[in-house]
């Protein structure tokens, strides 16, 4: 079976998720996906390689961007370690802690990043959205702090909508992009979220 999906001019999510019922309605077969925008095409390739299939490009122009999926039996991708990680999320909103003075809550805030590295088991992933994204990207010390933890498997994911918000769309400089309905999985897929 083999679907065509037309996804271009949608607002994130709905690429991702229309996607994903596309998948969903079928046992095997190829979906071809046409999105008009880079951040679409990485959120559509992250969710077939979530859900263990097979992604491939099959056009890549300006506007066009044709991905095809492969949903089969035989398709397996291999994840990196994660046996040192707890099967916990934490949720950042904000570039600082608390309410009240904002020096000290990015001082605590950049704390509390460097402490997730002396903690073990490390999250499973840790998700950045709204002005939290300023960690991912402007934050000196809190970047480099977070590289430590991704290179330990830790998933480093910001919003794509905040990054774009905040003009910082090209400035991430640890993790990727990410997009409501990613967090949302994610979110849901752990034993357990933190709130920050």
């Amino acid at each position: 079976m083999r679907i065509e999906l037309d996804a271009r001019g949608l607002a994130c999510p709905k690429p991702v998720i229309n996607t994903k019922k596309e998948l969903d309605s079928i046992d095997q077969g190829v979906v071809v996906v046409t999105v008009d925008n880079e951040m679409a095409k990485e959120n559509v390739l992250k969710l077939a390689k979530s859900m263990n299939h097979e992604a491939n490009i099959l056009k890549s122009e300006k506007d066009l961007i044709c991905i095809e999926i492969i949903k089969g039996e035989n398709v397996i991708i291999e994840e990196k370690s994660q046996e040192s990680l707890s099967d916990t999320c934490i949720f950042i909103n904000s570039d600082k802690i608390g309410n009240g003075n904002d020096e000290l809550g990015h001082v605590l805030m950049k704390g509390y990043i460097y402490t997730l590295t002396e903690s073990k088991p490390y999250p499973k992933s840790i998700l950045f959205v709204n002005s939290a994204i300023k960690l991912t990207t402007e934050n000196e010390a809190t970047v480099e702090n977070l590289k430590l933890l991704q290179d330990a498997g830790v998933e480093i994911l910001s919003c794509g909508t905040c990054l774009d918000y905040y003009g910082l769309k090209d400035s991430l400089k640890v993790g990727t992009v990410t997009n409501m309905y990613t967090i949302v999985e994610t979110m849901n897929n752990s034993s357990k979220t933190i709130s920050i």
